[in-house]
């Protein structure tokens, strides 16, 4: 992780809701004083277990949110792409991180200090809604997963993984950044199973696959199988 020194969020192609409240509020943006980190695909942004100094926001790449299990089992609960908050969950709920963010590919992400945050959170109350807004959003994805993970077989949790995927790229077609254990990781499948359960699934013609790239062909059939789970 490569930091360096980024106080001109002026010059930011995403504007982050901590930049809107302070310039919406007549105060200057330098207040922010980010730090921006250069990250790269696999490496840790926060770790289970580590304190919360800050709050952290994507603003290029993609990073995976997920809990380290025993025996190096872990579970992804779901992907983050920007804008995005990391971390939120954490926030305010405990001094430390009760899951661990990594990047999936080459990323960046904004360190900002915490105390600001939880000083305009409580002083902005469109800050409040906006904060609340992105905490319910990661609330209902891991609801969603526990449900997935307790109710449906595997082909049903593979099948709704990969809709999950097309709909984050928001194309039928997509590149897989995950590798086949990511993949099984967000089913809560082995890295076998989901090589097999690709494999399956390209023979009964539903997806193509071609390198890494991914194409669902019968989407119906797929939502079916997930529905059905």
């Amino acid at each position: 992780m490569k930091f360096s020194k980024s106080n001109n969020c002026e010059n930011c192609i995403l504007k982050c809701d901590i930049y809107s409240t302070l310039v919406s509020s007549g105060r200057k943006s330098d207040e922010i004083s980010p730090l921006r980190a250069s990250i790269k695909r696999n490496e840790i942004i926060c770790k289970q277990g580590t304190e919360v100094t800050h709050a952290l926001f994507l603003v290029k790449g993609s990073a995976k949110l997920y809990i380290e299990g025993l025996n190096n089992r872990n579970i992804i609960l779901y992907l983050l792409k920007p804008p995005a908050y990391i971390g939120l969950l954490s926030f305010f709920e405990s001094n430390d991180y009760s899951y661990s963010v990594a990047a999936i590919e080459d990323s960046e992400v904004c360190f900002i200090e915490l105390d600001l945050v939880k000083r305009l959170y409580v002083e902005n109350h469109t800050l409040l809604l906006n904060l609340n807004k992105a905490f319910g959003k990661s609330v209902s994805n891991i609801m969603k997963k526990i449900i997935s993970l307790n109710q449906k077989q595997i082909r049903g949790r593979f099948a709704e993984n990969l809709i999950y995927l097309s709909e984050l790229h928001n194309n039928r077609t997509f590149h897989l950044g995950l590798s086949r254990k990511e993949i099984g990781e967000m089913a809560g499948v082995s890295e076998e199973n989901s090589v097999r359960l690709l494999s399956e699934f390209s023979k009964e013609s539903i997806i193509h696959i071609k390198g890494r790239e991914i194409e669902i062909l019968d989407m119906p059939l797929l939502k079916k199988i997930s529905d059905v789970g």
